[in-house]
């Protein structure tokens, strides 16, 4: 097959990968080195900080979370966007934009074919309203789930995110610990972990950072219960040692309380042979197979069994599962074929325009 002139649009939040936490970056950032290794001329639009064996075009000299200069986040994404389409677009054969809404109106009338995977969750605020006002761009879901409040446009694919093998490091024997990875906001509900570790006699190590948005609710519900010999809060972590976390826990307890789009720590566990405890909603029930590679709660009771019972999960089929659904390859590949069949149809669509030429008789 040809080779591709892809642009890849990354948030400018984090650099590409992320120092310490930021999925979206880091699935960007294996998705471009995945398509750069297969011989695609990939140009990766992030912040100059950013690591990658692409073409890097950058707005910004450092991401705006840890950079050292305040930068409008709006105004620097649009910028950005300024570049892909209005100065760019005839270098490019595919844009892959994960930026959400605002690449839309840069998008939308756009001569060239651009992909949009949506990260987040769509049912709040007037994320539907506004995927409705441009219906007809092409959308990768990154679960079925996250489809369902907006399931009226055009999604053209679920592609599950995925990470090189490499990364991470099985371990067939766990230490005694159970781990609870991510982020301390209300949605995930990192108080039940720690309520159910006490309640089942457990030791807890967290491993989490807090988002400034979510500094009072961290103060008001969560410092407070930390200061008990079952738990060992370790704090926001690189992803060294996020692997020496996941590898020698014996489960990952994820008890989130929110449509979760995806949910990147589930596969970052199998990946180390981690079984993992999660509540039944959102993408947990198609990343994690119920007694197979975890366990789908729905109730405390369900949770306390599950935690009681993890030895009776095979460490290496959830390594298995990771390798067969969840490598970096299978996304590359997904996104190949995809950006192939797109422009193949933005072909044909061209083609079918053009008016036919008259003849003319004598």
């Amino acid at each position: 097959m040809k080779k591709l002139r892809i642009a890849q649009i990354a948030p400018l939040v984090e650099r590409v990968p992320p120092k310490k936490y930021g999925g979206t970056e880091r699935v960007v950032y294996h998705l471009t080195e995945g398509l750069v290794s297969k011989g695609h001329d990939v140009t990766l639009f992030a912040s100059g900080d950013s690591i990658t064996s692409a073409r890097l075009i950058a707005p910004i000299r450092e991401s705006l979370r840890l950079g050292r200069k305040a930068h409008s986040p709006i105004i620097s994404t649009m910028i950005m966007l300024s570049m892909v389409y209005e100065k760019m677009l005839d270098e490019f054969d595919i844009i892959h934009s994960h930026l959400e809404y605002l690449t839309l109106p840069y998008a939308y009338k756009a001569r060239i074919p651009t992909v949009l995977t949506l990260h987040g969750r769509l049912d709040l605020g007037d994320s539907p309203a506004m995927l409705r006002t441009y219906p007809n761009m092409a959308y990768v879901s990154i679960s079925n789930s996250q489809r369902r409040p907006v399931e009226d446009i055009n999604w053209v694919k679920t592609i599950y995110h995925g990470y090189p093998a490499s990364s991470f490091e099985f371990s067939a024997t766990p230490k005694d610990y159970f781990l609870y990875l991510g982020r301390f906001s209300e949605e995930k509900k990192p108080e039940e972990a720690i309520m159910l570790a006490k309640a089942c006699h457990i030791p807890l190590k967290i491993a989490a950072k807090i988002d400034p948005a979510d500094k009072g609710y961290f103060e008001k519900n969560i410092r407070p219960l930390l200061d008990h010999p079952l738990i060992d809060y370790v704090g926001e972590v690189d992803d060294s040692r996020k692997v020496e976390l996941l590898k020698n826990a014996k489960a990952l307890l994820n008890t989130i309380n929110w449509p979760e789009p995806f949910g990147l720590v589930m596969i970052e566990a199998l990946a180390c042979g981690t079984p993992v405890i999660v509540r039944g909603c959102g993408s947990a029930p198609e990343v994690i197979t119920h007694l197979k590679t975890g366990f789908i709660c729905e109730n405390k009771l369900d949770f306390i069994h599950a935690i009681h019972n993890v030895e009776k999960i095979s460490r290496k089929t959830c390594r298995e599962e990771f390798e067969k659904r969840f490598s970096r390859n299978c996304m590359v590949d997904n996104y190949e074929r995809l950006y192939y069949n797109l422009i193949q149809k933005n072909l044909y669509n061209t083609l079918l325009s053009v008016p036919m030429a008259r003849t003319v008789s004598g």
